[in-house]
C-alpha cells in the first residue's frame, strides 16, 4: 500500500437481538444469513485494509468462523449490548481496539450495497482529503416536501414543477460512514464538521428496519441474483 494511501478499516456492528425484525442479522435473505451479504461487498471492495465485526452473537461468530475466518471479531461487553446505547459509544470502543487513519462503518442491514458503490466511497474521501472530515452517503429524493406545519420545503406549490425538476433533497441512509477516532471523539457523531455526501443509488440503499423492509430487500436482491 502506498505510503500516501490512508488505511481503512470497515466496522460493522452486529448485536444478537433485534427488536423490530428478531434474529435478523443472521436471518436468510436471499439465501444466505443477512450478514454474510455486506460482508461479502466489503471484502471485495478496494481499499480496505481490514474488516472487524462487533457482535455479542454467539451465531454470528460462529458464521464468521465459519465464512469469513479474515474478519475480526471485537467482543461487545456487557455495558454496550443494550438496544437503546448510542452507536457513537460502540464506534468509540470500536476504534480503540483497531488502529487506523479512518473507519468505513456499515451495517448488515444494508445487503444491497455493492463492493463499486463502497470503493467510490472510499475514493471520493480520499480524494476530497483534506478539506473534508468525514463522509456520510445519501439517497437523493426528487418529491414534493412539507414541514410539520403544511409549509412547503424544497418546491412552490403554485409553480406545480415535474417532480424529476425539483431540486433533490438529501436523505441520510446510513449505509456509508468514513471518519476518524479523533473526529468521532471530538463531535461525539460519525458526521464531522466538514463532511462530504455521498449519493448512492435507491436500489442500494434500502436500510432494513422493519419486516417490511425485510421482505423488499430479500425481493431486491433474488432480483439481482436472477440478473447477474
Amino acid at each position: 500500500m502506498p505510503m500516501n494511501t490512508p488505511r481503512i478499516v470497515a466496522l460493522v456492528p452486529m448485536r444478537d437481538q433485534s427488536e423490530r425484525v428478531p434474529g435478523k442479522n443472521y436471518r436468510a435473505l436471499a439465501g444466505a444469513p443477512l450478514f454474510h451479504h455486506i460482508l461479502r461487498a466489503l471484502q471485495a471492495s478496494r481499499g480496505i485494509a481490514e474488516i472487524a465485526v462487533d457482535t455479542d452473537s454467539p451465531s454470528i461468530k460462529a458464521g464468521l468462523a465459519e465464512h469469513f475466518p479474515a474478519v475480526r471479531v471485537i467482543e461487545r461487553p456487557e455495558h454496550l449490548r443494550a438496544g437503546e446505547v448510542p452507536m457513537n459509544e460502540i464506534l468509540l470502543h470500536d476504534t480503540a481496539q483497531i488502529p487506523a487513519d479512518f473507519y468505513l462503518q456499515t451495517h448488515s442491514t444494508n445487503p444491497l450495497l455493492r463492493s463499486e458503490t463502497i470503493g467510490r466511497a472510499i475514493d471520493a474521501f480520499v480524494a476530497a482529503l483534506p478539506k473534508v472530515d468525514s463522509l456520510f452517503s445519501v439517497t437523493g429524493l426528487q418529491t414534493r416536501f412539507y414541514d410539520a406545519e403544511g409549509k412547503a420545503v424544497n418546491h412552490n406549490p403554485k409553480e406545480l414543477l415535474r417532480t424529476q425538476d425539483l431540486p433533490p433533497v438529501y436523505e441520510e441512509n446510513s449505509c456509508i460512514y468514513i471518519f476518524s477516532r479523533a473526529s468521532l471523539a471530538q463531535h461525539s457523531h460519525r458526521i464531522g464538521a466538514s463532511p462530504l455526501m455521498f449519493p448512492i443509488p435507491r436500489n442500494e440503499a434500502w436500510d432494513i428496519d422493519e419486516e417490511l423492509d425485510f421482505q423488499i430487500a430479500d425481493f431486491l436482491m433474488q432480483q439481482r441474483q436472477k440478473t447477474s
